[in-house]
């Protein structure tokens, strides 16, 4: 009997790690996600990912109305004077398309910019689990997800996988 609690346990123990496991390509629901350009244009995720093929992305998931989005923009213009080779990918979940571009020139905020018409609750957003902002991704010159979760801009992690 305890030989076989045993295997149950490390049996659950083993799926629970599996099911933890982190991605490292993004779902096509994500790639398939449409986003607006600052230009007004609709583009997916796929799209502007073939765009920047080849150069390492610090994905930026942010809001002009977060605090501690705001509070992380000043971290973030650091990362992008010492990090001159990344492309800094700003998607925002603002409410609107004129608060999204009031927050981009409010604050300065230097990088590629997109709108995220249906916010945190867009395919993208759902996919990758987002449940807090700012969170921060990055993707390797391959094209593959390095890290998936982090929320501050000098978190240990995301310092750890620029270099």
């Amino acid at each position: 009997m305890k030989k076989k609690l045993l295997l149950v346990l490390v049996s659950i123990l083993f799926i629970s790690c599996k099911a933890q496991e982190i991605p490292t390509q993004f779902k096509e629901e994500a790639l398939n996600d449409t986003f607006i350009s600052f230009e007004g244009e609709s583009i997916s995720l796929k799209q502007i990912l073939e765009k920047h093929k080849g150069n390492p992305i610090l994905i930026d998931v942010w809001a002009s109305w977060c605090g501690d989005c705001i509070e992380g923009i000043p971290k973030v213009k650091a990362l992008q004077e010492t990090n001159t080779e990344m492309v800094f990918l700003f998607l925002s979940a603002d409410k609107s398309i004129t608060s999204w571009k009031k927050g981009i020139s409010k604050y300065q905020i230097k990088g590629t910019h997109y709108f995220m018409p249906k916010g945190m609750k867009s395919a993208f957003s759902k996919s990758i689990d987002l449940d807090w902002i700012p969170r921060y991704l990055i993707i390797d010159a391959q094209g593959y997800i390095k890290l998936y979760k982090a929320i501050k801009a000098d978190d240990s992690e995301l310092l750890k996988a620029l270099n």
